[in-house]
């Protein structure tokens, strides 16, 4: 009789999607000895090379339910993923604290009680004079900013992320293909899947990363629906020397707009926010616009780089989509803006998944 070991090395697992989400699954499957092919026309331009690597876990307000079972499941895990993948890039970190800011009095009054009931030591309540945001209400020219801080969420950079993933994945000999699955099917206790080439790749599991894609292929087995959800960020060049952007806190958000600066005169803003596929013209001000009145310095900033991603978020229930679709047919979907924070908890799920359907 064959142990589970061996049934796991002879097995093959397709991988549709080669996002965060689809190479951390092809890492944690790997590790357990499977066989795993990645499947991606483009890799490059998928929404995964858009992501800023915000992970807010910590100070997420909703402490009950499945999203904060994901979400707390990956703030464990991470930490012990981090010191793993460190063998392919010694630099890879998650750089904390997390600030979040608003100026809307409501806002900040919710905090103060989410702070207040939890009791948690790696959260704290910043008020306007807080020592914490002394530089970003300097910089920015207002005094009515306020928010909370988490000593435990941060920041990971992500394309270092997925660049030290795909180290990993090439030490490991994992199978890539560039092709477009159009068509997957079971026949003979295999799954087929087919590429616009008509070539037909065989495997006992597959497993859907491919965000808003997914849905064309599954959609005689199910009724799930994700609507697009833009990302867009812009990094800025700034030439005024009454300002030193280094003496801001590396990543914080001011009123929904994720801000990292990463030079002296340089920074990143982000958001995700939008539900369409097409950016607007006036990303600047779009980006821009989250205080009453900008900073001279900022107002004469100048976009050295912009670039955008599209996301996916479930229509009609709860985000991320992680569900046995069908015997062997999984699908990892619809993380809107949580699919880095959430890949780790994603992939122990479809292992333990992979582990029961062989046992």
């Amino acid at each position: 009789m064959k142990s589970i070991k061996e049934n796991f090395q002879k097995a093959h697992i397709v991988i549709i999607g080669s996002g965060i989400i689809g190479k951390f699954n092809a890492l944690e499957l790997s590790e357990l000895g499977f066989c795993v092919t990645i499947i991606d026309p483009a890799q490059d331009k998928n929404s995964s090379n858009a992501a800023l690597g915000l992970l807010m876990g910590n100070m997420y307000q909703k402490r009950r339910g499945r999203s904060w079972t994901l979400r707390k499941q990956s703030i464990e895990l991470w930490p012990k993923w981090i010191n793993f993948l460190r063998e392919f890039n010694d630099e890879l970190n998650i750089e904390k604290p997390l600030i979040q800011l608003t100026t809307n009095e409501e806002k900040f009054q919710k905090l103060k009680q989410f702070i207040n009931e939890i009791n948690d030591p790696d959260l704290k309540i910043l008020e306007e004079n807080s020592i914490f945001i002394k530089n970003i209400t300097k910089a920015f020219e207002t005094k009515k900013i306020k928010g909370m801080i988490s000593f435990k969420d941060g920041r990971i950079n992500a394309k270092s992320l997925l660049e030290t993933l795909d180290k990993y994945l090439k030490h490991k000999k994992i199978n890539f293909l560039e092709e477009e699955i159009i068509k997957i099917k079971k026949s003979n206790n295999q799954w087929i899947s087919e590429t616009t080439n008509n070539a037909e790749i065989k495997s006992d599991i597959v497993i859907l990363c491919n965000s808003l894609k997914a849905v064309d292929l599954i959609d005689s087995i199910s009724q799930i629906k994700l609507k697009p959800v833009l990302g867009q960020a812009m990094e800025i060049g700034v030439n005024d020397a009454e300002v030193n952007l280094l003496s801001l806190p590396k990543q914080f958000n001011i009123n929904g707009k994720n801000i990292i600066p990463i030079s002296k005169n340089k920074l990143i803003i982000g958001s995700t926010d939008e539900y369409s596929t097409n950016p607007e013209d006036k990303i600047f001000e779009k980006l821009t616009n989250f205080l009453d009145k900008k900073p001279n310095w900022l107002m004469k900033g100048q976009i050295l780089k912009k670039w955008l991603g599209i996301r996916s978020r479930p229509d009609g229930e709860s985000s991320p989509i992680m569900k046995n679709l069908d015997d062997g047919l999984f699908i990892c979907s619809g993380f809107y803006k949580n699919g880095i924070l959430l890949a780790p908890a994603c992939s122990r799920w479809i292992a333990k998944e992979v582990e029961k359907y062989f046992s």
